[in-house]
């Protein structure tokens, strides 16, 4: 009847048409331009055939579809608005000839059924679901909503409040979940699948389900209007409560589900082209599309990095305390035989007790305590160095101290083999500054984890200058072995995000002695949409490490970062007040029943900031600060790119967007300059010029201005 790439289209004897998708030399079906056009053209066929009398949609593969083809969004989002509701109007078209089909049609969904994979089912008049599958809409992860109907089809099938949790959620349901919403009609066995959807689709046939009902329901208005506008009511507040302003899928979701209630499939289908060519053309879509492809380019350069990775059958973490401890567990929840060591024993039993802490809260997401105990079985505490001659990877994490890590590394590569990896956790000391002791240089990498280490995705893996190839990839498998992203970098002061992160943090010394008030600091940049403003930042970290990373990180570029004799940061410490840990910093902190910090405002703050005030406190507009403390932020990201530090903008996003909760609506800094456009970046480089070079763009940033070149292209 049909045969294309992607699906195909077979008349049986008994009437039943088997329309199954199998999209060519690939191990999953995607709604692509490509299957779309061929799905039109197979229903255009079953409608012309004569004898039809049911359609059964079903996949060859392990999943149904996985949902659309999102590298096509990047060109596709780039029409103009009128034109993308267009496109997505002829899509649609596709959707409503299948749901307009004079036969019973069914969905069978035996896997994964994400985005279009499962608005297709809804088109469709019945829905059987294996018990080991997955669906859901998962649009608002992007930025977006369900686009192919799925705002329309699914409150008149589910109801409105369980639409409004399924869109604005963009949760994965299992089966049961789904059955109890009423978006599937059955479920079954994998191995009874296909009988069990045959039959119902045979009792449709039959006239023993009225088919003809549910999809005059998917016609119609929404039954009970006022009590889906009051389940729309509830779910716009927590929209908004989640996504803010900076995120407007959610909200904007719901908010169409309610507008188009009253309305038919015709005109609500309208209403969603519509909407949806507003949010996708929104910066968050576009940022969180950008950053979905860079975390897949991030996931395939895995792959060539780690290519000449040695085993790492057993390893040791040196230093214990709490970063020591989550790496340790993280290592052993690798499946890697770990052993943790430090000259004390409290600190040895802090690095315990965070390793057991994590291990409970792996427990409390449905892991036996048989996995717990062959987890904790691979961890041994020590003092000494017994076993290191085994051992096939070091991880060193003590205190960031120059003397101290160089008197460890060069007594630890004297206990370990010939073969073995030492990586430094260090955060800010050169990775050729910690080998110069070595005499195993080729064999020393860096590996900087970030806090909470069983939470923080990213490590940086430093290559120094002698670091052979061999110790890059080892350290890349181990970090993805733990369920990290790695990010190759070259070794530089700072690395690659302590050194964007402290020229944003400088930039907030400066703004703060220039007089600016740091509550409104922070409150201007958490509105823009950082997780915290820079003062509260720098309480968290800690006073004093915050003051020794700006120290060894400024040296290094003393033309941007020129050192501040006297700043907030050196003032803090000097009082004593090294923030959250000591109760108080540029905030005061009291501890809440849950035993965590509750941040008050310290009401002597502001008189002890005046001592690095010269010209006393003045007024800023909020964009005046936001520009301040990103400028450099950006433009020192664009420098490391162009000093080749990290190889790629998609790799250096990731890193600020996994590493530092950079704002995720912008999709990282060399995005946010893409969207920006250089000539602006060049306009407020300009504006802010006398300020100091952090805040000049170079050379190549004014090439590409006036090029029109953008980072990623």
């Amino acid at each position: 009847m049909y045969q294309g790439h992607n699906l195909k289209a077979d008349l049986r004897d008994d009437g039943i048409v088997h329309l199954c998708f199998d999209r060519g030399g690939e191990s999953i079906n995607k709604f692509d331009a490509r299957t779309v056009r061929e799905l039109r053209e197979a229903i255009a066929a079953i409608a012309a055939a004569p004898g039809v009398r049911g359609v059964l949609i079903t996949s060859a593969k392990d999943v149904f579809i996985v949902g659309a083809d999102i590298t096509e969004f990047t060109d596709t989002f780039r029409m103009a608005q009128d034109a993308l509701v267009a496109h997505i109007e002829r899509s649609n078209e596709v959707f409503v000839a299948l749901e307009d089909l004079g036969v019973p049609t069914l969905a069978e969904i035996n896997g994964y059924a994400f985005g279009g994979g499962l608005e297709l089912p809804l088109a469709a008049q019945l829905r059987v679901m294996s018990t080991t599958a997955q669906v859901g809409v998962p649009e608002v992860k992007l930025g977006l909503f369900p686009g192919f109907g799925g705002t329309v089809r699914l409150p008149r099938v589910a109801g409105a409040a369980a639409a409004a949790e399924w869109v604005s959620s963009g949760a994965a349901f299992d089966a049961e979940a789904a059955l109890r919403d009423g978006v599937v009609d059955a479920i079954a066995a994998p191995g009874s699948l296909r009988d069990a959807s045959t039959a119902l689709l045979r009792q449709a046939i039959a006239g023993e389900v009225d088919w003809r009902a549910r999809r005059q329901r998917k016609l119609d208005a929404l039954a009970d209007l006022p009590a889906a506008r009051a389940a729309y009511d509830q779910a716009a507040v927590r929209a908004e409560a989640i996504s803010g302003k900076h995120q407007p899928a959610r909200l904007a979701a719901v908010e169409l589900m309610k507008a188009a209630a009253p309305l038919d499939r015709a005109g609500a289908l309208a209403a969603e082209a519509r909407a949806f060519a507003h949010i996708a053309l929104t910066q968050a879509a576009g940022s969180l599309v950008r950053t979905f492809l860079d975390d897949q380019a991030l996931k395939k350069g895995f792959r060539k990095h780690a290519a000449g990775a040695l085993p790492v059958r057993k390893a040791a973490v040196l230093g214990a305390g709490i970063m020591g401890g989550g790496i340790a567990y993280a290592t052993a929840l690798a499946g890697v035989a770990v052993r943790m060591k430090d000259v004390s024993a409290a600190q040895l039993e802090r690095g315990m007790d965070e390793f057991r802490k994590q291990l409970a809260r792996w427990m409390k997401r449905g892991k036996s305590q048989a996995d717990a105990d062959r987890v904790a079985s691979l961890c041994v505490p020590q003092l000494g160095t017994e076993g290191f001659g085994e051992v096939d990877l070091v991880i060193e994490a003590v205190p960031e101290k120059l003397a101290l890590k160089l008197q460890v590394l060069a007594d630890t590569e004297k206990q370990v083999g010939a073969h073995a990896i030492i990586a430094s956790n260090t955060s800010s000391l050169r990775i050729d500054d910690l080998a110069r002791g070595l005499a195993r240089p080729a064999n020393f990498v860096g590996m900087h984890f970030f806090n909470p280490v069983p939470v923080m995705r990213l490590v940086e893996v430093i290559r120094g200058s002698r670091t052979s190839d061999a110790a890059v990839s080892t350290a890349v498998a181990h970090a993805v072995a733990m369920g990290k992203s790695p990010v190759v970098v070259k070794d530089c002061p700072g690395f690659l995000i302590n050194r964007i992160l402290t020229h944003y943090t400088c930039a907030f010394l400066q703004v703060v002695a220039d007089g600016a008030d740091f509550v409104q600091v922070d409150r201007a940049l958490e509105a823009f949409g950082w997780p915290m403003g820079p003062a509260l930042l720098q309480d968290v970290v800690g006073m004093d490490t915050g003051a020794h990373v700006v120290d060894v990180i400024s040296a290094g570029y003393p033309d941007r970062m020129p050192p501040l004799a006297h700043n907030a940061l050196k003032l803090m410490v000097s009082r004593g007040r090294l923030g959250q840990k000591s109760g108080l910093g540029f905030y005061r902190y009291e501890t809440d029943p849950a035993g965590k910090p509750r941040k008050r405002l310290a009401e002597d703050s502001h008189a002890l900031l005046a001592e690095v005030q010269p010209q006393g406190t003045r007024h800023f507009d909020d964009a005046e600060l936001v520009e301040r403390l990103m400028l450099p932020l950006v433009l020192e990201a664009g420098r490391a790119l162009e000093d080749g530090i990290v190889g790629s903008a998609a790799e250096l996003d990731m890193a600020l967007l996994l590493g530092v909760g950079f704002p995720a609506y912008l999709g990282g800094a060399l995005h946010y300059a893409d969207w920006l456009g250089m000539p602006a970046v060049i306009a407020q480089s300009d504006k802010y010029a006398h300020l100091g070079p952090a805040y000049r763009a170079t050379d190549r940033m004014r090439r590409m201005a006036a090029e029109g070149e953008t980072y990623h292209g």
